[in-house]
């Protein structure tokens, strides 16, 4: 499978694609500290810090269900743009996800949406302007702790010190699903306190021995304390991408 298939999984969870297996699947991850009303304002960068895009992300709740939608607008005309959906009764619980993403910025223009409950999946690809679209439609269970677009928050629910494999479910542009380790390996101290820097890591087991270079982890710090915060993640977008940095504006 060349890498021009391979491209796209939802926030920087990000380089992930590429291998699919009957892997053990863990349990969900317990809620902490549920998710509220948020508004906010990230923005990505290099890791030189150039600005390359806009985002704006906002979150509401409904009963035990939220809805979160994260969008950036690029300098060059791309748009990203995902939305989750998600139970917190007990433990976080992916309902429906949807992810967007076009233009010059991108590797190729990728739609594509799942859903627990239907078990319905959409994927609509296109390699490069010359090509055709292509449309696959199909059904998928999702794995119980399958966390598109939440890796943030699942990090920020893990216990003290722990570390945990979850899956996310990548679009090949057929899905598939990856196992995830969220590593906690290092605590760094800074102006705002003593935060914790996690690594998300494929598992690829002997299929990285393919891969013409190392696949980079993901990385994500989370301040700690009574009320763990996000501060910044960095990891490659998609796929065998540049190591870009989202951080609060």
């Amino acid at each position: 499978m060349s890498s021009s298939r391979v491209r796209s999984v939802g926030f920087f969870a990000l380089a992930l694609t590429l291998l699919s297996a009957s892997l053990a699947r863990s349990t969900p991850i317990g809620v902490q500290y549920q998710e509220g009303l948020v508004r906010a304002f990230p923005v990505l960068r290099t890791t030189d810090g150039e600005a390359l895009a806009q985002g704006d992300f906002a979150q509401v709740t409904r009963g035990d269900q939220v809805t979160s939608r994260l969008i950036f607008r690029f300098k060059d005309g791309s748009l990203y743009d995902e939305t989750v959906v998600f139970s917190q009764r007990d433990r976080f619980m992916l309902q429906n996800y949807r992810i967007l993403q076009r233009g010059p910025s991108f590797p190729e223009t990728l739609e594509a949406s799942m859903d627990r409950q239907s078990g319905r999946y959409e994927v609509r690809y296109r390699a490069d302007d010359e090509s055709a679209e292509e449309h696959l439609t199909g059904t998928l269970a999702i794995p119980d702790d399958a966390y598109n677009g939440m890796l943030t928050l699942i990090v920020k629910n893990l216990r003290p010190g722990a570390s945990e494999t979850v899956s996310i479910v990548a679009f090949t542009p057929k899905p598939r699903v990856i196992a995830l380790q969220l590593l906690p390996l290092a605590t760094e101290r800074g102006t705002a306190g003593e935060a914790v820097r996690y690594h998300i890591r494929p598992k690829l087991g002997l299929f990285a021995s393919l891969l013409v270079t190392d696949v980079p982890d993901t990385r994500v710090w989370i301040l700690m304390g009574d009320a763990p915060a996000f501060l910044k993640a960095e990891g490659p977008l998609y796929f065998m991408g540049p190591i870009w940095r989202v951080e609060p504006h």
